[in-house]
């Protein structure tokens, strides 16, 4: 047998935690005070919170180095934008605006349909809001352009008259009104066309939009807010309406912590109940009731001290931390049962010292390496560049610090002392002392409640449970049989089959939408959005970031190539530009434009005929040093390849270009989550790697944690996809906690195989899972426990939170106490000698 020993870290820790048990077993109280005043005094961190909160949805969301951000404030700061010359289509923000869309089945196209929007759109113009002791109303605050409130076109063209429907016929995707192109897929959706012509038959839906000044947030928030109000509340017969804000998102998503304050409750008080039931014994004096609720105790100490911590020092806290006490919850329990589990073995007839230092013998290096495995596994988290799982990461990774503190500390205090109240026979309820055996002259029934303390007179150890003597008798042999391991293999290669199919289906990026609560007002909204106005998207621009010979007709020549690149990508619909205007203006006129000092002067007629083209152009000293033109794609669903697309046919111009729209500063995350999730799952399998071999006596048995590890997160990945969760920012901070989990449930039993005096590979498998099978099952059920609420939850982040939990716990409980005591046994032959 090969002896594979390098416990050159491991010893020297074994012998520390030995004193630091006999040391909290001999001053309990001490251990057991100091730790509450630290909680305390860091709990009062919590003053900060409201000061702390971080609810910015593109801060939190989106990469802090995404590439858009960039773009944004180049465009920001070479297109300012003139006041009164407003356009929607050059924002280089999402803007200020209300927005709803009035829909009907059969066709929206009608008088009564016309009548029932135009009675809307004149309330909400109509409407005023108090502020600062004043009456505003929609023509106070407006979007202008050229001295005017920035109408909707579809009721320009209709003369604000439902009855001129009847008269008028309205051309799509583009309608001539005064001479000019008006882009009517903005307006209408889900048109139906009389064949062959560009007529409209019908449509099923309208969108107007109501733009609004950049200037007080404070009176434009709280018109948007009376919009919102307005149109909840609005009653429709032959219409209906679905409508969104440029601030519902960040509100909607603002309201999603007060949802789950009650499922907080559910679920402290699940695995509070589950933890104590589970500790309860028939021996009156044995029982751990006191121990688990010490446990639960020292999680709660953990969250408040780490959050409380982290307030006091100014980290900001993004609402997906708030999912972070549901996970330390879990790996607290999980280190209380492991920590009771050894106590269980300790000789009942040595003193509350010796026991607590054969405790801390036993298991304080396995609930160190699960700890140290958790938290760094978090902490790697932090080099990720979302805001939201960074937040995630360190309010996780520091509570979980404080959890390992608290468990070595006030929770040994409490074993401590419960061991004292053991030691002299005393009642686990009442502290009265009672006998081991039942009196004469005492009912059978006083057995129940009235003796206790009874103990292994061969072993001087507590009498086993019933679970851990079937681990020891019952599943320990079944699952070493030579017919089950053949089993075992066969059910893991259908796992990895199956995790492979559903990696190579997963799905990257997350809907913004989904942020909201599922019975939020802007779902209806967006889902009205993506049924009936999906065919044209947005339309991007494009800038020319360098001064060319616009009139010179080789500059022309690269350009209408580079253009001709854009327009052959399969998402990109047509090209609307100032130079072409220019050029169609001149002709139309009769102007030379051809050279440089003609192009100049006449470009100051066609400003002056169009001055929205100023808005395009940033001219100094004469001199044109950047430009910008539109791009009008299509097909809602496809925004990484069309923005990977455009980026690609500008890289690709030999004039210099750069793409942009506000909705790149969503969709860069398509670019970077599959890149960041892989970069930090890789550095993070690296660490465990390194604290595997430093801390568990066995090279081989080492490398089996981390195969646990990836192949844990092989099947997270995989079975994710399978259950329609894509792979997004808080999909990823699952991900990251799956290492630890997935070291959790492996290293303690690969621990313990290494660590048994047994020669025989199946006797030492079957060792190890009568010590730690049934801790490690309480911990997987009381993990489950404290997630299996988040199911109910109205919101995608705790839903997803609980999903990805339930596969981390599953697949790691089934790596812990299948896979890897049978793959142990047949290529892990190595012994801590």
């Amino acid at each position: 047998m090969a002896k594979c020993r390098t416990d050159c870290i491991e010893g020297p820790l074994v012998i520390c935690f030995e004193k630091l048990g006999r040391f909290i077993g001999s001053h309990p109280l001490w251990f057991l005070i100091i730790p509450l005043i630290l909680a305390a005094g860091l709990g009062s961190g919590f003053y900060f919170l409201d000061d702390r909160l971080s609810d910015d949805l593109e801060k939190e969301f989106t990469p802090s180095d995404g590439k858009a951000k960039a773009e944004r404030a180049y465009v920001q700061e070479t297109f300012p934008g003139t006041d009164g010359m407003f356009s929607s289509l050059r924002l280089s923000t999402d803007g200020n605006f209300a927005t709803f869309i009035a829909t009907n089945d059969k066709n929206i196209l009608t008088v009564e349909s016309l009548q029932e929007i135009l009675h809307l759109d004149t309330k909400i113009k109509s409407m005023e809001v108090q502020f600062d002791k004043k009456s505003i109303a929609f023509n106070g605050l407006c979007a202008v352009f050229s001295g005017s409130c920035v109408s909707n076109e579809i009721l320009d063209i209709i003369n604000y008259n439902a009855a001129n429907i009847e008269t008028v016929n309205l051309t799509y995707p583009w309608y001539r009104l005064s001479g000019i192109e008006i882009p009517l897929y903005r307006s209408l959706g889900s048109v139906t066309l009389y064949k062959g012509t560009p007529l409209v038959e019908d449509a099923q839906a309208i969108q107007l939009f109501y733009y609004l000044q950049e200037g007080n947030k404070s009176t434009t928030d709280l018109w948007l807010k009376s919009f919102i109000d307005l149109v909840a509340n609005e009653t429709t017969t032959s219409i209906q309406v679905s409508y969104s804000t440029s601030m519902s998102r960040q509100w909607e998503f603002e309201k999603s912590p007060d949802s789950v304050i009650t499922l907080f409750s559910i679920t402290y008080t699940i695995v509070i109940t589950f933890s104590i039931v589970t500790c309860v014994r028939t021996d009156n004096v044995r029982s751990k009731v006191w121990v688990a609720t010490c446990g639960v105790i020292a999680t709660g100490m953990a969250v408040l001290s780490g959050f409380g911590l982290l307030m006091m020092v100014g980290q900001p806290f993004v609402m997906t931390a708030a999912s972070s006490p549901f996970l330390v919850l879990g790996i607290g329990i999980d280190d209380m049962f492991i920590m009771i589990s050894c106590w269980q073995r300790t000789r009942v007839i040595d003193s509350v010292p010796e026991r607590l230092a054969a405790t801390y013998r036993e298991a304080a290096i396995s609930i160190t390496i699960t700890t140290l495995t958790d938290a760094l596994a978090l902490f790697l988290g932090c080099i990720t560049t979302f805001g939201s799982v960074r937040s995630f990461c360190l309010y996780a990774g520091i509570s979980i610090c404080f959890c390992y503190l608290y468990n070595i500390t006030f929770l040994g205090a409490c074993m401590a002392l419960n061991g004292q109240r053991e030691g002299e026979n005393k009642h686990w309820f009442t502290c009265a002392r009672i006998p081991e055996d039942l009196p004469d002259g005492k009912s059978k029934a006083s057995k129940i409640c009235c003796i206790g303390g009874r103990y292994d007179q061969l072993t001087g150890k507590e009498e086993s449970e019933f679970m851990t003597r079937f681990f020891e008798k019952s599943y320990g042999p079944f699952l070493t049989h030579k017919v089950t391991k053949s089993i075992v293999g066969v059910i893991y290669v259908a796992y990895l089959a199956v995790s492979i199919y559903g990696c190579t289906t997963l799905q990257e990026g997350l809907d913004i939408s989904n942020l909201a609560l599922d019975d939020s007002y802007i779902i209806e909204y967006y889902d009205a959005e993506r049924v009936h106005f999906s065919e044209y998207y947005y339309s991007a621009m494009v800038v020319i970031k360098e001064p060319i010979q616009y009139w010179d007709n080789k500059e022309q020549k690269k350009l209408n190539t580079c253009i001709t690149d854009f327009e052959s990508l399969s998402n990109v619909n047509n090209t609307f530009a100032w130079f072409d205007f220019y050029q169609q203006f001149a002709i139309g006129n009769g102007l030379d434009i051809s050279y440089e000092e003609a192009y100049q002067t006449n470009l100051a007629l066609f400003l002056k005929y169009s001055p929205i083209f100023r808005e395009d152009i940033n001219m100094t000293a004469g001199v044109i040093q950047a430009s910008r033109f539109f791009i009008q794609t299509l097909d809602r669903n496809s925004e990484e390849d069309t923005m990977t697309g455009l980026r690609k046919a500008a890289e690709n111009c030999p004039i210099g270009l750069m793409v942009y729209h506000p909705g790149f500063i969503y969709f860069d995350q398509y670019t970077v989550i599959v890149g960041n999730t892989i970069q930090t799952l890789l550095v993070a399998v690296v660490v465990m790697l390194f604290i595997a071999l430093v801390l568990i006596p066995s090279p081989i048995c080492s490398l089996w944690v981390v195969f646990a590890i990836c192949s844990v997160i092989v099947g997270v990945t995989g079975f994710m996809a399978l259950w329609d969760v894509s792979l997004d920012s808080i999909s990823m901070i699952n991900l990251i906690m799956s290492i630890g989990f997935s070291v959790d449930f492996s290293a303690h039993i690969s621990y313990a195989f290494v660590s048994s005096g047994e020669a025989d590979v199946n006797k030492r498998a079957t060792e190890a899972l009568a010590q730690l099978g049934y801790p490690v099952l309480q911990g997987a059920m009381s993990t489950i426990l404290g997630v299996v609420a988040l199911s109910f939850s109205k919101s995608y982040i705790f839903r997803t939170f609980f999903k990805v939990m339930f596969l981390v716990i599953t697949f790691g409980v089934c790596h812990g106490l299948m896979f890897i005591p049978v793959f142990l046994t047949l290529f892990g032959v190595c012994k801590c000698c």
